[in-house]
């Protein structure tokens, strides 16, 4: 194995990567999303250890609008980061603004870094209800294989 290689950002390029992350932020959270108006609604944070997903529904799960953290820009290990999440919560607060609920349930899965971020920039934005925990977890499932001998 070789050396690794250390990149260091600019701040010329942080700035322009800043920029073009804010844009994107405006311009995504800009677009309509469904034509009616919608008191009540569900926000589903997927947070995985490579991504932030954000979902809003009706409460009967259609979806009225989502995003992630790939979609805003972020690319690479950038799209696990609260920084990430918390935009992410932001873009699908603009998008929903005008048609979307008002009064939320926020369902948390996952244990990427971006979650508590991501609910707590949707705290400020929208009456949440309850915070729910749907993480999967095994309770003990079926059986592990056979150990290997070599």
């Amino acid at each position: 194995m070789g050396k690794k290689k250390v990149m260091k950002q600019t701040e010329e390029q942080a700035i322009k990567e800043s920029e073009v992350v804010e844009e994107t932020v405006a311009r995504k959270g800009s677009q309509g999303s469904a034509s009616k108006k919608v008191e009540q609604g569900r926000i589903y944070i997927h947070a995985s250890f490579n991504n932030t997903l954000i979902s809003v529904t009706d409460e009967k799960g259609g979806v009225l609008a989502w995003m992630s953290a790939g979609s805003l820009g972020f690319s690479g290990p950038k799209k696990a980061t609260p920084f990430a999440g918390s935009k992410v919560a932001d873009a699908i607060a603009e998008k929903v603004k005008k048609t979307g609920p008002v009064t939320v349930t926020i369902y948390v899965r996952g244990i990427g870094k971006g979650r508590d971020a991501a609910v707590r920039s949707l705290g400020a934005k929208f009456n949440v209800v309850a915070v729910k925990d749907i993480t999967p977890i095994p309770h003990n499932g079926p059986r592990p294989r056979k150990v290997r001998r070599v």
